[in-house]
């Protein structure tokens, strides 16, 4: 819990630390695309074997659907990462001078996007975080990965480089609901930014875990899971090594 919390404190602090409106320089698109996938990135490589590094409200719930954790972890951890968020927004608000704080990055449907047109997108851009995810960090891949935390940050980028145009990009619920809680302002599409990540994280659960590599598991076992009882009968990586053995004899 005290990983997730420091996580999305320090992802939301640089993230929407680097859309501050400085008289002397004004925040870029890239700008604050880099700054938001650095910073994920940085805390997923940091902290990510102690909790996984979510970060992410969303994330989170996917994971609970795709049955990869328990429930009371994910209510936990869904707890860390709101406080964090606004922790990092109150940290922010207190250092930044005045004429550059503005509305602290808090979310909102821009260049005439309507409700529906912006839940959308939300959709979208989290799909494509959250299969990036789920992929870079799957135990059962066989094949080099790369950086999982690389992959993350430049997805995190990449959903921002298009998603700031629409909403100022949220992808995170935890992110939008901290400077909302700090600044007062939740406005009345404020909805979008839960139901348009939320939906897209857990739609690309669903076609990961249950179609595109589901796990073979009964269901005493995923009640396990959501339990958080279940001990597997052996690492992966070991099954992996007794599967080729197997083979080898049996080519032979």
């Amino acid at each position: 819990m005290f990983a997730e919390f420091l996580a999305t404190l320090i992802f939301v602090f640089f993230g929407l630390g680097s859309a501050l409106k400085w008289p002397s320089a004004m925040p870029s698109v890239l700008q604050i695309s880099l700054a938001f996938g650095l910073a994920i990135g940085t805390m997923a490589q940091a902290l990510g074997p102690v909790s996984g590094g979510h970060m992410n409200p969303a994330i989170t719930l996917a994971l609970l659907v795709g049955n990869q954790i328990s429930l009371l972890r994910a209510v936990f951890y869904l707890v860390a990462q709101l406080v964090g968020a606004i922790a990092g927004a109150a940290i922010l608000y207190g250092l930044a001078p005045y004429n550059a704080r503005g509305n602290l990055a808090v979310n909102a449907l821009n260049n005439n996007t309507t409700a529906g047109q912006a839940v959308v997108a939300e959709m979208i851009l989290t799909f494509q975080l959250a299969l990036c995810v789920f992929s870079s960090t799957d135990s059962r891949r066989t094949s080099p990965v790369g950086s999982p935390a690389l992959s993350i940050g430049l997805s995190v980028t990449l959903g921002h480089l298009v998603g700031i145009y629409f909403t100022g990009c949220s992808m995170n619920p935890a992110r939008s609901f901290g400077p909302a809680v700090i600044m007062s302002r939740f406005s009345s599409a404020h909805w979008v930014f839960w139901v348009g990540p939320i939906v897209g994280a857990a739609t690309a659960a669903i076609i990961y875990f249950y179609l595109l590599f589901p796990h073979s598991l009964s269901l005493s076992d995923r009640v396990a899971i959501l339990k958080g009882t279940y001990e597997p009968d052996e690492d992966w990586e070991e099954s992996q090594e007794e599967r080729k053995k197997t083979m080898e004899l049996t080519a032979h």
